[in-house]
């Protein structure tokens, strides 16, 4: 029997991946029961894009199929180069059914940024909107209007295959050259369910309105491939709206679930918000949750916000949720099929209350499958996701930072989140950082920002 005093949450296994598998026919499968429902919803104060199941369908295939007839091979990489319209995930699930590997990145990287990523990805196409900066690489560039042209070619078959296999790329956190690119099997999404009861608290019925661009990875999980998997509408804002413009979208549309990072509540609650009966809760991912703002938010809205925690290794594997909200001050439990831990500096669990290194199962459906130089995942039980946490006894995790972090305060040793959750308390204070400054050699003070 495992020691019920250590640091160690496990909820069994999930409901294994099926094979054949493919990450593609998984998320697009509503399209045969219900081809005229309203997929996606492109929002803005003007007006909608929308797209049904069977519209989406038909353009996810037909890039397919039209990437196929380019001459390109399974296994083949692509570069996305694509902005905030809905080419960036007819692209990225177009590629995917064509046997292709995606690797969508950040619009905001310069020209010497992306010729970096570029040479380590060894892209063999690159598909680009218009005004991003593009790699000094040989490959070619199919722009976003030779895409859409792609839309209505004979639709290709969607090929099912082991749930193992490369699917796509992300790359790790960060705006530079040395973020690291991390390899996903198409089992990956179907590890996602775990989500829905998780987290999300998700229904086919539900309209999720995420305020992400289409080419974050976080809005690319949560407010595009798990809404469609259940048969949800996805809902995203229009390039170019204003995140003032966000309340009325919630009401305008009837969004039952919004999705954000904690700067776009913080902005939304610098005003008086309307009234969203709709509404059923929120999601926060991207950064720590301050508990002030989630209590901000109950006041405002009479929802709750319920907070998850991943990365780009693993997405999100801790939450709070509508069934089991996470106490105040904490990011929540392990969600239902996860097995975690907090380790110690031997690499074994830690006593409740201890803080320690986060860690994920090593066998967990939804890890990466190693990084794109070759590197594999290392052996062992865990999988150490550098990040500092304590759990409670009753399995509720705390975040502490990463564990590179830490700050010294007269040889103690001090967490940023702990001295920026004190600070943001305040209501005179929106925003607030922490940090270990030296002010001479030899001496460091603890310094905040606000």
């Amino acid at each position: 029997m495992p020691d019920p005093t250590l640091s160690i949450d496990d909820h069994g296994p999930p409901p294994p991946c099926p094979a054949p598998f493919s990450l593609v026919a998984h998320v697009l499968a509503p399209a045969q029961a219900a081809p005229d429902k309203i997929a996606l919803a492109v929002v803005g104060p003007a007006g909608a894009e929308r797209w049904s199941y069977a519209r989406l369908d038909a353009a996810v295939r037909g890039t397919a199929a039209g990437l196929l007839a380019r001459g390109l091979e399974p296994g083949d990489r692509v570069l996305l180069r694509v902005g905030n319209t809905a080419d960036f995930p007819l692209a990225f699930l177009g590629c995917i059914a064509a046997g292709l590997i995606p690797a969508p990145t950040s619009t905001q990287l310069t020209g010497p940024e992306i010729t970096a990523m570029a040479a380590n990805l060894a892209p063999v196409l690159i598909i680009a909107g218009e005004g991003i900066a593009l790699p000094d690489h040989p490959a070619p560039v199919l722009t976003t209007t030779d895409l859409r042209a792609f839309h209505d070619h004979p639709p290709a078959e969607i090929a099912l295959g082991d749930p193992n296999r490369p699917a796509y790329i992300l790359h790790t956190s960060g705006t530079s050259g040395g973020a690291r690119p991390v390899l996903h099997a198409h089992r990956a999404v179907w590890a996602r369910q775990m989500m829905i009861a998780g987290w999300y608290g998700l229904t086919e019925t539900d309209r999720i309105l995420h305020a992400g661009a289409f080419n974050w990875s976080y809005t690319l999980g949560t407010g595009l491939l798990d809404p469609w998997a259940i048969g949800a509408t996805a809902l995203i804002p229009a390039e170019g709206t204003a995140p003032e413009m966000l309340p009325l979208l919630l009401k305008r549309h009837d969004v039952t679930i919004f999705a954000a990072t904690p700067g776009h509540y913080r902005r939304l609650l610098r005003a008086p918000l309307p009234v969203l009966r709709k509404l059923r809760h929120g999601l926060s991912a991207g950064e720590a949750l301050p508990p002030a703002l989630r209590s901000a938010w109950r006041e405002a809205t009479g929802t709750d916000l319920h907070e998850a925690f991943g990365q780009s290794e693993c997405s999100t594997f801790i939450s709070g949720s509508p069934d089991r909200p996470a106490p105040e001050g904490a990011m929540g439990y392990a969600q239902p099929g996860r097995r975690i831990a907090v380790l110690g500096e031997t690499g074994a669990p830690v006593p409740h209350g201890t803080p320690g290194i986060l860690a994920i199962d090593r066998n967990d459906p939804g890890l990466m499958l190693g990084t794109l130089n070759g590197t594999a995942l290392a052996p062992g039980e865990w999988f150490p996701t550098g990040d500092s946490a304590v759990m409670a006894g009753d399995g509720a995790l705390t975040y502490l930072g990463r564990a590179d972090d830490l700050m010294n305060a007269g040889g103690h040793r001090v967490s940023p989140v702990e001295v920026e959750t004190a600070l943001t308390a305040h209501p005179a204070i929106a925003e607030a950082a922490a940090a270990e400054v030296a002010v001479k050699p030899g001496t460091t003070v603890i310094a905040a920002f606000y």
